[in-house]
Parts: C-alpha cells; structure tokens; sequence
C-alpha cells in the first residue's frame, strides 16, 4: 500500500513520527511520503526554514522508518497531493480543514475534491471529533503534540534531529 501523509513538518515533532509508525503498521504501509508543499495551504506565510531544508531534517527525522520518505511538492489542496496514493494520513485538525469551504474555490469545488480522496487515516487531535471508522489509534500522550506549539518553545516535542539541525543552525529559536 502507498500512503501520503501531508504537512508542514516545521518542525517535524515526536508525533508525526509516531503517526507515521502506527499508519504504517495498521495498514502494512510498505510505502509512505511525507508531502510538504513548496507553499503550504493556509500557511503562505510560514517563517523558518526553506522548503528544501524541512525536506532535508525530515529524511534525518524519518531515517529509522524504511517505508517513509520525505518529498516536495508543488501541490496545495490534499485531493490534489493524495493522487496515485491508496492512503492519506492526516491530523485531526486537516480532517476538519478538508470540510472548510474557505480552502476551495466554493461548495461544488470542495464536493468534488472531497470525492476523490482515497482512504483516509486520521489521527485524533484535541478532541476534534473524527468519524471513528478512520481514526487512526495513535498513542494517547501525542494528541496535543504540534509544530505549532514547539516553535512557541516545547522543544522536548521536536524529533532529535530537528533538535540538533535546530541548535546548530538558530532554526525555531534554539540557540
């Protein structure tokens, strides 16, 4: 099976991680991208590393999981990145911009783009309720872990490589 599992990954958190590692052994994923886009949905302004650097920390991040790999794309809308895949993986809070009309053009747009979704996985998000025909069971203690939340300074959420590309480099203000 072929998964896609989209994101900004800045950066990229103990969760994805254990996200990714829980899709691939519930579905036997034996093929996973980790998609960021060269300009994310919703995110336009993003501040922090290139695309191309959050590409490259998440290859180290990913470098114990065979299956996963990491790529850019210049797609945007998940409808778009997820085809040719069998699977999206995708955080609650995706699950619930999926429904957003805000991100599509209007409500014909956004029909059409929802029906052609592969299968999806989604992983529970604090509280966001998610139809528990794709919930993907993840352990409970990463449900509030996000990208967003370590660059407001949870650094113990970041994969150790982050942390150490981090550190190095004055990303995500570690210095």
């Amino acid at each position: 099976m072929r998964a896609v599992y989209p994101g900004s990954f800045n950066p990229p958190t103990i969760g994805h991680i254990a996200i990714a590692n829980s899709a691939i052994k519930r579905f036997s994923i034996s093929e996973l991208h980790l998609a960021i886009s060269t300009v994310a949905l919703g995110k336009e302004k993003l501040t922090g590393p290139s695309v191309a650097d959050r590409v490259k920390i998440l290859e180290k991040s990913l470098r114990l999981i065979p299956e996963a790999s990491a790529l850019e794309t210049p797609k945007q809308l998940i409808a778009d990145i997820a085809e040719g895949y069998d699977l999206v993986i995708l955080g609650a809070d995706k699950w619930a911009q999926l429904h957003d009309l805000a991100f599509y053009k209007d409500e014909p747009h956004m029909a059409e783009c929802l029906s052609r979704l592969p299968k999806l996985a989604v992983a529970p998000r604090n509280g966001i309720a998610v139809p528990q025909e794709i919930l993907l069971t993840v352990p409970e203690e990463i449900n509030s872990i996000s990208s967003s939340e370590v660059r407001r300074g949870k650094f113990e959420w970041m994969t150790k490589e982050a942390f150490d590309v981090g550190k190095e480099r004055g990303l995500w203000g570690l210095e």
